[in-house]
């Protein structure tokens, strides 16, 4: 049946940055898929609450450990964390990044800031994926997504780092899916202007007035579509899919300037 093959009962799920925003969103509705879910989150406190939250709500088998992701030893230990707790690993969301998106003029910013894009959004997404691999191969499962954006795509000032850290992630979602598979499949969602924390503290009524402009579905994106998205790449009805960035973003183009 056609619900058979978005089920993810059985499957464990780790996701990165899934305290809040789209990383809570991806971590709910794959625990509502039936997924037990490791939220691994710079933010403990917060990670505490989403868990209790969507544990509340689902009734899945869900926990959380602290995570930078810019710390060797940290990724390490939620891969560890993830398997000591569950027993295997199926789903991997590489969501955690960020970077100076809209702050990067070449002339106020530095070489160690452009590194610092590329340290969060695809050298840490990378070792992650290599720590996942062998415990995916072991299962005979695996589902790695990556939260890419708009940005890898788009033009504009003032955001060269963070831009182009994308664009790598996604040749590297491409590049990877040789490496993996047959068993490991690898993809990335790339959101479009998504109402979270982070955009609200950038957006004014002038500038959604002019991403709606250039947005067929006239509405800015919600955590949700994303997570949806993650789903689908996440269950077996993507299964002969892989190496692909799937833009979620209402058929149009949303920037800043």
């Amino acid at each position: 049946m056609p619900q058979d093959l978005l089920t993810l009962s059985g499957k464990t799920a780790l996701v990165t940055g899934g305290a809040a925003g789209i990383g809570k969103a991806c971590a709910l509705i794959l625990a509502q898929a039936g997924a037990k879910v490791m939220i691994a989150d710079l933010n403990l406190d917060a990670a505490q609450q989403a868990a209790q939250e969507i544990k509340e709500t689902t009734g899945a088998q869900i926990q959380c450990v602290p995570c930078d992701i810019l710390k060797d030893d940290q990724l390490v230990n939620a891969v560890n964390t993830t398997i000591d707790a569950f027993g295997s690993i199926h789903i991997l969301v590489n969501n955690a990044g960020g970077g100076g998106g809209g702050r990067e003029s070449p002339d106020q910013t530095t070489v160690d800031n452009i590194a610092r894009d590329f340290q969060l959004n695809v050298f840490a997404a990378w070792r992650l994926c290599q720590l996942v691999a062998p415990h995916m191969k072991n299962a005979g499962y695996g589902s790695i997504i990556n939260i890419s954006s708009m940005s890898s795509i788009n033009k504009s000032p003032a955001m060269s780092g963070y831009a182009s850290s994308k664009a790598a992630l996604n040749h590297m979602v491409a590049n990877l899916a040789h490496d993996f598979g047959p068993i490991i499949r690898i993809n990335a969602v790339g959101p479009g202007a998504i109402r979270t924390a982070a955009l609200e503290t950038v957006i004014t009524p002038e500038i959604e007035k002019r991403m709606l402009s250039h947005t067929p579905l006239q509405r800015l994106g919600e955590p949700e579509d994303i997570a949806g998205a993650v789903l689908f790449f996440a269950s077996p009805i993507s299964a002969w899919i892989s190496g692909q960035t799937l833009f979620v973003n209402g058929g149009g183009v949303q920037t800043l300037d």
